[in-house]
């Protein structure tokens, strides 16, 4: 089980992350790819923007290691890297779908 004790690195790695993911496009563009994998098309055209902004997004992404990519033929295709980030990502969207208790002030 990983402590609350982490490393300034670990911290920092992980505020990049939520930074990344702060970013309302970005998010769209990965909740796209939860699913099932997805092209830059499909995305663009899913969410009303351009292929080349997706693509920009999809870079910064994948380099952060949040999607990774897979070619078929001449396209390429889009998916959560792994459980852990589609797990997050589900979790977070229950939780927001939950009434609020009134309990939390």
């Amino acid at each position: 089980m990983t402590t609350f004790n982490e490393s300034d690195t670990a911290v920092a790695q992980l505020a990049d992350l939520f930074h990344l993911l702060g970013d309302p496009t970005r998010l769209r563009i990965v909740l796209c790819c939860l699913e099932t994998p997805t092209a830059v098309s499909d995305i663009a055209a899913a969410l009303q923007l351009s292929s080349s902004l997706v693509s920009h997004h999809l870079r910064l992404l994948r380099a952060a290691r949040i999607v990774k990519s897979e070619r078929q033929g001449k396209q390429v295709f889009y998916s959560a890297a792994d459980a852990h980030i589609s797990g997050v990502l589900t979790d977070m969207l229950e939780h927001i779908a939950e009434p609020a208790t009134g309990s939390d002030a």
